[in-house]
C-alpha cells in the first residue's frame, strides 16, 4: 500500500514534467510573437490609417519580411494551443481550482488562433498580389480593410484569453497575486480597445491602449513561463 507521502511525491513529479513543457511553450510563444512584431515594425509596416498607396508600396517592397513574419505566426499557433491546453491540464491536476477560468482560456485561445490565421492569410494575400500591381485596386483595398478589421477583433479575444489564464493560474497556485493583477489590468485594456474595433481598423490611436495590454500579456507569459520551468516538485 502506498503511503500518502509517496502518493504526493508521484503527483508532484507528474506535474513537474508537463509544467515545464507548458512553461517552455509560454516563453517560446512570447519570444516568437515579439520577433514577428519586431520584423514588421523594423521594416516600417504601415498603420491602418495609412494611405492605400503606402500600403501597396510596403507590401511590394517587403515580401521577404512578410514571409519571415508569417513563418513566426505558423510557429505561434501550436505554441499558443499547447500553452492554453497545458495550462488547463495543470489546473485540473492541482485540484481543479480555477478550472472554469482555464476552460474559458482554452475556448478563447482556440478562437484567437483562428483569427490569427485569418489576419495572416490576408497579409500573405496582400504581399503576393502587391508585386503585380501598378496602383491599388478596389480588391486590394478591400483585403487590406478586412485584414485591419480582423486584427482589431483579435484584441477582445486576446483580452479574454489573458484574463482567463491569469485567473486560472493564480487560483490553482501557479502564479502570485501580482500576476493576477497584471492579467486583469492588461486584459481589461485589450477588451476596452476591442470595443472600438471599427475605429482601430480605420486607423484610430485607440490601438495604443490595446498595445499596452499586449505588452502586459507578453510580460505575463514570460513571468509565468519562467516560474513553471523553474518550479520544483514538492
Amino acid at each position: 500500500m502506498r503511503s500518502p507521502q509517496n502518493t504526493a511525491t508521484r503527483l508532484a513529479r507528474s506535474w513537474f514534467v508537463p509544467g515545464r513543457l507548458v512553461g517552455a511553450a509560454a516563453i517560446a510563444f512570447a519570444v516568437s510573437v515579439a520577433i514577428e512584431n519586431a520584423v514588421l515594425a523594423g521594416t516600417g509596416a504601415p498603420t491602418f490609417g495609412a494611405p492605400i498607396e503606402e500600403v501597396l508600396a510596403y507590401y511590394a517592397a517587403n515580401k521577404d519580411s512578410v514571409a519571415i513574419a508569417s513563418s513566426q505566426v505558423a510557429l505561434n499557433l501550436p505554441l499558443l494551443l499547447v500553452f492554453v491546453t497545458g495550462l488547463h491540464g495543470l489546473v485540473e491536476r492541482r485540484g481543479g481550482a480555477g478550472a472554469d477560468w482555464s476552460r474559458l482560456t482554452l475556448a478563447a485561445g482556440a478562437t484567437l488562433s483562428a483569427i490569427f490565421v485569418l489576419v495572416n492569410a490576408l497579409q500573405i494575400g496582400l504581399a503576393l498580389s502587391a508585386g503585380g500591381l501598378a496602383e491599388p485596386t478596389p480588391a486590394f483595398e478591400l483585403v487590406w480593410q478586412v485584414h485591419a478589421a480582423a486584427f482589431a477583433l483579435t484584441l477582445p479575444t486576446l483580452g479574454t484569453t489573458f484574463i482567463g489564464a491569469a485567473l486560472a493560474a493564480h487560483a490553482s497556485g501557479l502564479t502570485p497575486a501580482w500576476q493576477r493583477l497584471l492579467g486583469l489590468v492588461g486584459g481589461s485594456l485589450l477588451l476596452a480597445a476591442g470595443i472600438g474595433n471599427l475605429a482601430i481598423a480605420d486607423g484610430s490611436k485607440l490601438i495604443f491602449v490595446g498595445l499596452l495590454g499586449f505588452a502586459a500579456w507578453l510580460v505575463w507569459l514570460l513571468a509565468t513561463g519562467v516560474r513553471l520551468v523553474r518550479s520544483r516538485a514538492r
